[in-house]
């Protein structure tokens, strides 16, 4: 069972120091995120650089021994010649070396004997050849180890293809590690950067935030009074005061704990607890102020400002959050109420809370026209209407706390009243 209003601490608004908090862990998520992302982007791109640049290094070495290649030896049909020259280039550049003829048919290969393992590891990749007899070469990841392979044309004297020569280029693990030096250092430098930009930015989001922050405090803060300002304009109208608008509000509050009604809940309670009566705006004097009985069409009319209150409620997001308590105060829990018959659980829990405590302390208020009933006697009428009138777990859970809330709330004056008001609005609003 909650605690009853009268116990609500003061302290449970966010204080300062927790809504920086909340930034905090807002903000900085989102600086690591970011540095993540830019290491990503940035090693990536410095990775996909230093590759390319071996690319092109081996590229032009392959071309170069290309043009160096005896491409008549191919003609020639020479392979004792081609082998020698071959084996000579696995000593210099690369793994393996393969020639074809015009044909694409191969002619010789040669593969450095500590690396003779790669060539079967080739074999499932294949590969085609230039097109336009142009250079051309991939990039492969075999056994951990980067491999570029390369095919370059071979032309004879007169400028003719002559074949095809295919070479294997094994990146050693010196140039590996370099780049992955380069890259380690590129992160570093990365990640000072943002940790810089971070400690010179991050005070002005802090900043920006509490602008942001105190901004949002003060316009929920200027909705809940003008929420508040016009309950009190309907309370006047209806010969009512502000002090009844207050405890039935702290009421309702304390059922709605006693309860465990969420947040939410509680928040669009206290909304139409103020705004329960709005339609009465447009209920005319003559009927709204009648001293005696109202006839049948009068008390339609009177049942209208229900569907009122709807209307007007409906134009504002803020004050929509009254709209269940506003369509359903009225409302029996044995479906005898107006305006829609509803029935048990299917009228809104803040509705039905707010029908226990609204009779309650109408029951139990000092009025122009009336005494205030004691309190044995107005918890009787509750139990009798139980079930019918009103939810009849509402009514036990409110029974347990009632006379410890009217105790404190009936004999304090509208300042006292007002007081412990605004301590649920920081409660449930954060103002």
């Amino acid at each position: 069972m909650a605690e009853s209003t009268t116990t609500v601490s003061t302290d449970s608004s966010p204080a300062p120091s927790k809504l920086i908090t909340s930034i905090h862990r807002y903000v900085l998520p989102r600086v690591a995120l970011a540095w993540l992302l830019l290491s990503l982007a940035v090693g990536g791109s410095v990775f996909w650089v230093e590759i390319e640049r071996i690319d092109e290094r081996v590229a032009n070495m392959a071309l170069a021994e290309a043009h160096r290649f005896p491409a008549d030896l191919l003609r020639e049909k020479k392979p004792e010649l081609i082998q020698a020259h071959l084996e000579n280039l696995t000593r210099q550049h690369f793994t393996l070396v393969e020639v074809y003829d015009a044909n694409r048919a191969v002619i010789a290969e040669h593969v450095a004997p500590e690396h003779a393992v790669l060539k079967d590891s080739l074999h499932g990749f294949a590969h085609g050849f230039p097109e336009r007899e142009s250079i051309t070469y991939q990039r492969l990841r075999i056994d951990g180890r980067w491999v570029l392979q390369v095919l370059v044309p071979l032309r004879d004297a007169a400028g003719g293809l002559a074949g095809f020569l295919e070479g294997v280029y094994l990146i050693d693990r010196e140039t590996e590690d370099a780049i992955y030096a380069d890259i380690s250092v590129t992160l570093v430098f990365v990640l000072l950067a943002v940790l810089a930009t971070s400690i010179v930015l991050y005070p002005l989001v802090i900043a920006l935030n509490r602008d942001v922050l105190r901004q949002a405090r003060q316009i929920l803060r200027g909705n809940l009074e003008m929420m508040e300002v016009l309950g009190s304009a309907i309370a006047k109208r209806d010969s009512d005061t502000n002090s009844h608008n207050y405890r039935v509000t702290l009421y309702a509050v304390a059922l709605a704990e006693a309860v465990h009604a969420e947040r939410e809940q509680i928040r669009r309670l206290i909304a139409g607890a103020f705004l329960h009566d709005v339609g009465k705006i447009g209920i005319s004097d003559n009927i709204l102020l009648k001293p005696g009985k109202l006839d049948d069409e009068e008390f339609r009319i009177m049942q209208s400002h229900v569907e009122l209150g709807e209307d007007i409620i409906r134009h504002s997001r803020f004050l929509s959050a009254a709209r269940d308590v506003v369509a359903g105060h009225h409302e029996n829990f044995d479906g005898s109420g107006y305006p829609r018959g509803l029935a048990g659980k299917a009228i809104p829990l803040v509705a039905r809370i707010f029908a226990v405590v609204d009779v309650f302390d109408a029951l139990t208020s000092k009025r122009p026209y009336k005494a205030p009933m004691p309190f044995e006697q107005a918890m009787a009428i509750l139990r009798q209407g139980a079930g019918s009138h009103f939810d009849p777990a509402l009514v036990e859970a409110f029974d347990t706390i009632a006379r410890e809330q009217h105790s404190a709330l009936q004999a304090a004056d509208e300042h006292s009243l007002r007081d412990r008001l605004e301590r649920v609005l920081a409660t449930y609003y954060g103002i």
